[in-house]
Order: C-alpha cells, then structure tokens, then sequence
C-alpha cells in the first residue's frame, strides 16, 4: 500500500477522535494515521483482541494468519457499527475478492467498495497499461445490525 492510499483511508473512513487498527505491512498506514492526528494500535494489544476499546478502521493484509471466519469475527467484534475494515489485496486473482467478500458475509460483515489503484492515470491519446499497486476491498459493520452474524 502506497503512503496517498492511507492517506485517502484514513480520511475518507475516520474522524479525527477515531481509532484506527493497523495490521498492514510497513509503516505508510501509520504515517497517514500520525498525520490524520488520529489514534491508533499499530500491533494486537493482546492475543484475544485489539484492545478494549472498539475501532471505526482495521486496515489489514491478506491472507491473515487466523482462518478468513475467524479472522473476520474477530474484526465484526472489534468495530465500532459503520467501522469498516480495509482488505488490501494482492493483485491479479480475480477470484479472490469474491472469497474475501463470501467470507466477512459469513461473519457479519457487509461489502461497501471496491479501490482499484494505479501507478499513474492514463494519458490522452495513449493506449498504456496500468500498473496496479493496490486492490483494496472495504467491508462494513452495519450501523443497524442486532449483533448476530446474520445481519
């Protein structure tokens, strides 16, 4: 992930006073959360959940370590409702997004978008193709759901 597109989750997915869970790689998520002046566990507190306190964001690789239920049960669990959760994907398996998806569904969680980012925006005129860096799937706990996994 690119340090604009944590920027650009950070932003558009949090408040100011929002806490933010980063379980991706590298620092560019935390660098967009220390700038955002946005709070933040950048690890698990402990190995039965992030903290006390739920989350509006978990931004996270994939595969996670956990199986996809479990990993996505524990995040439902961990969100604020409205809190969404970043999947940042490894590019090319078109078929991934749809298991991810199929997956949180099954935990409770809803699909809001999918970002597709690219290396540099065409030009016109040209016929170029782009480089993908980033395909991040947002997902969501509903903000009116009654706590079961059925929704």
């Amino acid at each position: 992930m690119s340090t604009a597109m944590g920027v650009r989750l950070v932003h558009n997915l949090t408040h100011p006073s929002d806490l933010v869970i980063d379980l991706a790689d590298g620092p560019q998520l935390a660098r967009a959360v220390i700038a955002a002046h946005r709070r933040s566990h950048l690890h698990p507190a402990h190995p039965g959940g992030w903290g006390r306190e739920p989350a509006t964001l978990i931004v996270t690789g994939w595969p996670p370590e956990a199986s996809p239920g479990e990993f996505f049960a524990r995040c439902r669990a961990g969100l604020v409702p409205g809190g969404c959760v970043a999947v940042l994907l490894p590019h090319g398996d078109v078929t991934l997004p749809v298991d991810v998806v199929i997956a949180a569904k099954q935990a409770g969680l809803a699909y809001l978008q999918h970002i597709v980012a690219a290396d540099r925006p065409p030009r016109r005129g040209q016929r170029t193709q782009l480089d993908i860096h980033t395909d991040v799937l947002i997902l969501t706990r509903s903000a009116t759901d009654t706590g079961s996994a059925d929704g």
